[in-house]
């Protein structure tokens, strides 16, 4: 729209009074048919609450469904399916020659939950202000599953007939993990629907940027796993006028302390050396430097204590991490705690062992009378092997939009539905076409935002990355 502006003659004063009035919903007028496309399916699942708690998944399904129906898709191709009539999930098909094995293509369409009175805006109008667009979902992850519709969408329109079937699976649950459904349901009960050579997964590998300059194009390989344990003391208690030094929430206070004072070993993988020796280019030197420490064998100690205390996020790259999550102890102001307990969420690296993470934390926990036990068991998460056809790929089409943005093989901190189909044995990369700034991830926060920019770029980027994964082989 700016260009266009800038050729129309008018003058900016008048462009800006025009903006103020029109509703943010029209804003997108007159752009290319694709990024209308775009935009409009964005607009459409940001106004359907999708969270756990109010929401559903289910009419969002629905709606892409229509979309996909309209543009020509056959019923027997575009499914809203689930365990139940709330929180479905939507499989769709584009049918190719078979020559080769379908991609999966996976998004989720449940969003954390956000109460108006915390933003300064509607988080579930679809906003564009300032260059940006806001509401809840914009960054995680309703514009991949807008891109995704839209990049069907258009093959649809173009007549592009791909050598493989390309699955589009907008899931339910994802957020939540407590519930049975999304991902783990298709998997349990409709295999068949998503099976597929690989997936791409548009809920990782988010591409980076800082102070408007690109820097990461980040390829999601790898998950660190979950496990949460739960240290418990437990005490006769008694009257808070007769204290004793035996009391549960001294007990567990020290098994804290220890645990805080406590870090795991350094250990890179296939993936975390690949992030490192490629990102360290992107980095000034001295930070580079220590980054090029750690990937010596033995890792230099003094760089990894130097990276792990600049960057949480180095820090988790790292190593597995244990951390102290919530407290809650005691039953009466005036009594002695009778009990008092500690969550424990801890983020394995892939190859570690749950059974040694959990000695760990018991040998720390020493002689106090604390009791460790495992609440949420680990999941294995086998690291994706990196595939020459996917990576290659994505090396080329960074190149045409972005040529000095490397791309980065990296592990994710947190988690995934890519868990279920790695250990289905289905390799996941995690490849999100939307830039985020580096410095203002908003997901899950108040006013969740992308830029518009970055939006229309994503939409470029993810079709010409998914046609050509596609692309029929000559």
């Amino acid at each position: 729209m700016r260009a266009s502006i800038r050729k129309s003659g008018i003058r900016p004063l008048a462009v800006a009074l025009v903006l103020t009035i029109l509703p943010a919903q029209l804003r997108g007028q007159g752009l290319p048919p694709d990024h209308q496309l775009a935009r409009d399916l964005l607009a459409e699942l940001i106004a359907i609450n999708t969270t756990h708690e109010y929401g559903n998944t289910t009419p969002a399904a629905e709606a892409m469904a229509r979309r996909l129906l309209a543009a020509g898709f056959p019923a027997g191709d575009v499914l809203v399916v689930g365990p139940a009539t709330a929180n479905r999930n939507l499989v769709a098909r584009l049918r190719g020659t078979g020559t080769r094995r379908p991609i999966l293509l996976l998004a989720h369409l449940d969003v954390v939950d956000a109460r108006r009175e915390d933003w300064s805006l509607d988080p579930f109008t679809l906003t564009e202000q300032d260059g940006y667009f806001y509401g809840r979902g914009t960054s995680d992850i309703k514009d991949m599953a807008a891109l995704f519709v839209a990049t069907l969408i258009r093959f649809k329109r173009e007549g592009f007939v791909p050598d493989r079937d390309i699955i589009v699976a907008l899931t339910a649950g994802e957020e939540t993990g407590a519930d049975y459904n999304g991902v783990q349901w298709l998997l349990a009960n409709r295999r068949d629907l998503i099976d597929a050579a690989y997936c791409i997964n548009g809920d990782s590998g988010d591409p980076l940027a800082r102070a408007g300059q690109r820097f990461a194009r980040n390829v999601q390989a790898s998950e660190k796993v979950y496990m949460s344990l739960r240290l418990e003391a437990r005490n006769p208690g008694g009257h808070s006028s007769l204290p004793t030094p035996d009391n549960a929430i001294y007990h567990l206070a020290a098994a804290l302390t220890r645990l805080a004072s406590h870090q795991f070993p350094v250990r890179l993988n296939d993936i975390t050396s690949a992030y490192f020796e490629r990102a360290a280019a992107t980095m000034q030197p001295a930070l580079a430097t220590d980054v090029r420490g750690v990937l010596r064998t033995p890792p230099d100690a003094a760089a990894a204590a130097r990276l792990s205390g600049q960057s949480p996020f180095f820090n988790a790259q790292l190593r597995t991490t244990c951390v102290a999550t919530r407290v809650e102890a005691g039953h009466a102001d005036n009594a002695l705690p009778q009990t008092a307990r500690a969550l424990v969420n801890c983020r394995l690296l892939p190859d570690d062992r749950p059974a040694d993470v959990v000695a760990t934390i018991r040998q720390l926990v020493g002689a106090a009378p604390v009791v460790v036990t495992v609440t949420d068991s680990a999941v294995p998460s086998p690291p994706s092997p990196l595939d020459p056809e996917v990576m290659g790929v994505l090396q080329r089409v960074t190149t045409d939009l972005w040529p000095s943005v490397p791309v980065i093989p990296n592990m994710e901190t947190g988690a995934t539905d890519g868990l279920y189909l790695r250990n289905a044995g289905m390799p996941v990369y995690g490849v999100s076409g939307v830039f985020l700034d580096a410095d203002d991830i908003r997901a899950h926060g108040r006013d969740e935002r992308i830029a518009v920019r970055a939006f229309y770029e994503g939409a470029e980027f993810t079709y010409r990355f998914v046609k050509a994964l596609a692309q029929p082989r000559r």
